[in-house]
């Protein structure tokens, strides 16, 4: 009996023992797979959900300063023709004019 009891505790402890390789086994799968994919994945984005992030004040600069100079064309230029183009001007210029002052990557 005794003998018996052995042999089923034995056999207990090896089936145990597969369970608990296999567990491992999965749970490293699981961390490589993780790491992998955290490698992967894009940077992270901020707060707001933009990747490319601007201080308020250059963001409230980027907006003001092509308003004030669109004003200024409006009320200094008498001819209407130059106006518009003037304008039309102020407003394909801004991207590149806040590129070329504020930077890239500011």
């Amino acid at each position: 009996m005794s003998k018996e009891r052995a042999r089923r505790r034995a056999e207990r402890l090896v089936v145990l023992e597969r369970e608990k390789a296999a567990r491992a086994r999965k749970v490293a799968r699981r961390q490589r797979r993780r790491a992998l994919l955290n490698r992967l994945r894009l940077p992270r984005l901020g707060s707001d959900g933009r990747l490319y992030h601007r201080s308020r004040r250059q963001r409230i600069g980027i907006v003001l300063v092509p308003l004030i100079a669109i004003a200024a064309v409006w009320i200094l230029i008498p001819d209407p023709a130059l106006r518009i183009l003037l304008t039309v001007l102020i407003v394909l210029a801004a991207p590149a004019m806040v590129v070329v002052a504020l930077g890239r990557r500011s």
